[in-house]
Parts: C-alpha cells; sequence; structure tokens
C-alpha cells in the first residue's frame, strides 16, 4: 500500500504550516488528513504507514470480495469501474462528499479568505471524476 494514503504526508504539510505559520499549508494538511481520514471508511487506507492490508471499516467492500477481488473484477471491462460504480452509487458517500465540500469553502473563506481562489480547482477536479464515472458505467452497461 502507498505511503501515500498514510498520515504521514499530512502530518509533514501540517508541521511545515506550523513552522512558516502558513495558514494555506495548514489547511492543506487537516485537508490531506480528513481525505485519508474518509478514505478509511470507504475503501481503507495505509492509515499510519505500515499496513499491508487496507486499514479501517472498509464500508464498500466486504471482507469476502476483498478476499476474492480478482475474480470479481473479472466480471468487469475495466477493472476500475467496480470501485468508481461501488464508490458513485453509494448515497452516503455522496452525502459525505457535499458535507465535505460544504466545510471546505466554510473553512477557507473564515481561516484563508486569501485562498479561496484554490477551490476553484476542486470543480475540474470533480468534473473529471464525474466524466470517468459515467464513461465506466455506460462501458459496463454495453
Amino acid at each position: 500500500m502507498l505511503i501515500t494514503h498514510s498520515i504521514i504526508p499530512s502530518i509533514i504539510i501540517l508541521i511545515f504550516g506550523l513552522i512558516f505559520i502558513s495558514p494555506f499549508l495548514i489547511i492543506c494538511g487537516v485537508a490531506y488528513f480528513i481525505h485519508i481520514f474518509v478514505d478509511t471508511f470507504d475503501w481503507g487506507t495505509n492509515f499510519l504507514g505500515i499496513h499491508k492490508k487496507p486499514f479501517g471499516p472498509k464500508l464498500l467492500i466486504s471482507k469476502e470480495e476483498l478476499n476474492n477481488i480478482d475474480e470479481i473484477l473479472a466480471n468487469f471491462k475495466i477493472k476500475k469501474s467496480f470501485f468508481d460504480l461501488r464508490y458513485y452509487n453509494n448515497k452516503v458517500i455522496i452525502a459525505i462528499e457535499i458535507i465535505l465540500l460544504a466545510l471546505m469553502i466554510i473553512s477557507v473563506a473564515f481561516l484563508a479568505l486569501k485562498y479561496l481562489f484554490i477551490i476553484t480547482l476542486y470543480f475540474p477536479l470533480l468534473t473529471f471524476h464525474l466524466i470517468v464515472y459515467f464513461k465506466l458505467k455506460k462501458i459496463e452497461e454495453k
């Protein structure tokens, strides 16, 4: 599992933010941590950077599915489809995404208003993910 999906990078970013008294880096470090924390609930992560198997509740995949992931992925034309379809078809995950977006906008507005323009990067990235999701959905439905 990748170290990038652990809390270690968020701690490093947060430390730099505190050393350089940078609200931008502090917010980035907190946002990174929140991202990793939320990921522990959907698929599981390498939370502390030392796990060989995904850590967390893994609400979007059962233990049986995780143990037989190769067989399950073989049923899809594109393996990534399993993960995207499971993620974007889950109403709880969508609600969490909307809540986190609102919290992100509110936090930046109150804590680092001069960096509000960075939020505009979120929308093209979200659009990219949704385009990929709809393409995968279309491919899998054929």
